[in-house]
Parts: C-alpha cells; structure tokens; sequence
C-alpha cells in the first residue's frame, strides 16, 4: 500500500483484502456459532430446516483486541500516518505487548510502535507511578468487582425468583463491578507497561460522573471508543452529510461496538441503546438550543448526572444478562413494591443476598472510596498530586493498599477472571 500512489485503486483493494483477513480469523473464531444460529432462524422462518453448526475450537487469546490493533495499523499505512513496519518481530511485538493483548487499551501503531525501540534508563519516579496504578488496580479488581460478582451472579442466574428492589441493587453492583473489573484491569495493564518505560492510552475517565452518553463514551473504555470514531464513525460519513445520516452513523457505530463485546442478541441490543440515546440527546439539544456545560447551575449538573447514571445503568443490564428475556424481566419488575412498601422491599433485597446491615456497608464502603477518588480526579491529577507528597507518608499508603487487597484475596476473597478476558 506504501508503494501505490493515492490515488491508485490497487492501494484502495490491498486495504479492504487485507482488512477482510484480519477480521475473517476474527468471525471465524468468535462469530460463527452466532451467524449459524441467525441462518437458521432465517431459514427456519420460510419453511426451511436448517441446523445451526457449532466449531468446537478455543478461541485464541485476545483475538479482539489484536485484531483491531492490526486494523488500525494497516487504515494507518493507508492513510500515511506511519510508513509501514518491515521487520515482521517488531511489528509483531506491538501486536502482542502482552499487558494489553487480553483486554486492551487497544494500542495505536502511531503513538505506540516507535516506543519499543527507544533508548530509555531506570527512572524510579516513572516506576513508583506504574507501580501506584498497578496496585490501585487490584484495589479496584480484588476489593471491589470480585466482592460485587458472587451477589450479582446469585440474582442474573435466578432473575425469575427475584424483583424490585432485589433488582435495583443488583443492576447498581453490577454497574460498579463492571467498572472496577475493566477500569482495573487497564490500570494493572498501564501500570506494568510503564515499569519497562512505555505509555499506554488512558483507557477510564472517571466515566461515572459524565453529565450525558456522548460524555460517558468519551471517559470509557477510551481506547476502544475512539477506535470505532477513527475507523467507522468517521468512514462511514461521521457528521458530515446532515443530521439524519449522522444519526445513522452513530446507531451504526454502536451497534457494531455491541457486536464487537460478543455474539449474542443482548451486547447488540446493549449498544442500540447507547446510539439511541446519543441521537435523542443529540435532537434534543438541537431544539432546546442547549449546550454541554459543567459550569451550569448545581441543579441542571445533578439532573442531567442521574439521567445519565440511570440510562448507563438500564443498558448494563442487557450486557450482563444471560438472554433478552431475562433483562426484560429485570427492567418490567424494577419497580415492583418499592414505592408503596419501600421498608419491605429494602428487608426483602437483604434477604435476597444474605446480607447484614454490617455486610452491606463492607461493600460500600471501598466503593465510596473510588467514587470519592473519581470525583476528585475530575478536578487534579490525583496520582501526579499524591507523588508530591513526602515519601514517608507515601509509602504507608501503598503498605497498607497492599496488605488490604493481599489480605483480602488469601481469606474469603474470591478468583474471578477479569470480565473483558471473554471479548
């Protein structure tokens, strides 16, 4: 592709071969099952008798995130943003860094190729720093998402003996286990590729406190979000040929990010939602001439915050559960008996997970923690920040981050596998 000219429709057939390629492995091993079943349904619905097949082969580790590293490499090359890497190893190398190849952030050849191969010493304040995240990222993992899984795995497995407020507190732990587990897991990944002297992307900022969806896309899984603006948002026409079309593009684009977390009807349905609610806010702020702005009154900030939450939190219920009808279930039943028997309902939810008043703020209170680190990052760079403070009062924080994930793995903790290892 380096060698044609711009213009040349040879330079234009290698890109979209070579694409198909990369993402063939990538149906092959992770979508096949599903198109199959889709096929079947089809052929079932016009008096067809077709039996969806099945391919017993492990899918290969981290082939998601390395597909679309290559991709974006090869769109790069394309559009000469880099000259093309000759050496297969080195190239190779940024495929299959290995803190990113299970669950991102999804690399970018520009910014991430050349960083292999620069001359680089020891730098013990850069190392201190990876090592910071690394533990505040088995904070979030160990402490925080695997408390939350066993509750939240109890009520989706079983959601038909369940409902109200048993519900609610369950799509809430699982808005927060998600976030602790994902957002963890980069921190570990950014945090080890630091100690060797490389910079990965930000992946998480603090997606949580986001005042709309299109706000929240651009604070989560960042690498990812801005891969499919750069590689289909943007291909596709992104804004540029009026608002229907640009509607179109972004309902696209998450739907093909739905798809892309797993084969199954409730990761599209999941990212339907999400295009959705861009477009309605979208059309929204086109007729009431509002803007996005965080110096708003108090109020405004608040009720567009929990509209956002709320919206987050009832499309996450489609991600984690196991078919359709169970999220409908969920989402039908959500209000049942709260209003009216509030007290009864919150025993009743107790009940339903076997906990304690005591057990109950033993959850919450490492989550306060991250939400009240969260809200401050909005405002500093809390990890730059807490590097200026005098080693001596450092260090028992990162002694004592230590012991609590340590101590809390070894007695009762429980070995969850990282939630995004699945994509």
């Amino acid at each position: 592709m380096d060698r044609q000219k711009s213009s040349s429709k040879n330079k234009g057939f290698m890109l979209g071969f070579s694409v198909l390629i990369c993402l063939s492995f990538l149906f092959f091993f992770k979508y096949f099952g599903f198109a199959s079943e889709i096929a079947a349904d089809i052929a079932g619905a016009i008096g067809l008798n077709l039996h969806p097949k099945t391919i017993s082969l492990a899918q290969p580790a981290g082939i998601s995130f390395y597909t679309f590293m290559t991709v974006g490499y090869l769109v790069d090359v394309y559009k000469g943003k880099l000259k093309p890497e000759a050496n297969f190893f080195k190239l190779s190398l940024f495929v299959s860094f290995f803190p990113q190849i299970i669950a991102g952030p999804i690399g970018r050849a520009p910014s991430l190729l050349g960083q292999f191969f620069e001359k680089r010493s020891f730098d013990s304040a850069r190392a201190e720093s990876g090592l910071r995240l690394i533990i505040w990222g088995y904070f979030k993992k160990l402490i925080i998402a695997d408390s939350l899984s066993p509750y939240v795995d109890g009520i989706y497995t079983s959601v038909y003996d369940y409902f109200g407020m048993t519900f609610i507190i369950a799509s809430l732990m699982y808005t927060m286990q998600i976030y602790c587990d994902f957002s963890g897991y980069s921190d570990i990944a950014i945090g080890v590729a630091r100690l060797f002297g490389i910079d990965l992307m930000e992946n998480f900022k603090s997606p949580y406190f986001s005042r709309s969806i299109k706000e929240f896309w651009s604070r989560w899984h960042i690498s990812l979000s801005t891969w499919f603006r750069d590689y289909v948002y943007i291909p596709l026409g992104g804004s540029r040929n009026g608002e229907f079309k640009k509607n179109r593009n972004i309902i696209l684009t998450m739907l093909a990010s739905g798809l892309w977390h797993g084969a199954n009807w409730t990761f599209i349905i999941w990212g339907g939602l999400h295009g959705i609610y861009q477009v309605i806010e979208s059309l929204l702020r086109r007729f009431t001439g509002e803007k996005k702005d965080r110096k708003a009154g108090v109020f405004s900030n608040l009720l567009h915050w929990v509209i956002t939450f709320i919206l987050i939190d009832i499309a996450w219920i489609f991600f984690r559960a196991d078919n359709f009808s169970d999220a409908f279930y969920i989402i039908s039943h959500l209000h049942s008996g709260v209003i009216l028997h509030f007290a009864a309902a919150w025993t009743k939810m107790l009940v339903d997970f076997g906990l304690t008043g005591i057990g109950l703020i033993k959850l919450v209170a490492p989550v306060a923690l991250l939400v009240v680190y969260d809200y401050c990052s909005l405002r500093c760079d809390i990890s730059t920040e807490f590097s200026k403070v005098p080693i001596y009062l450092r260090w028992p924080v990162y002694i004592i981050l230590t012991v609590w994930v340590v101590n809390t793995s070894l007695h009762g903790g429980t070995t969850q596998s990282f939630i995004y290892f699945s994509f």
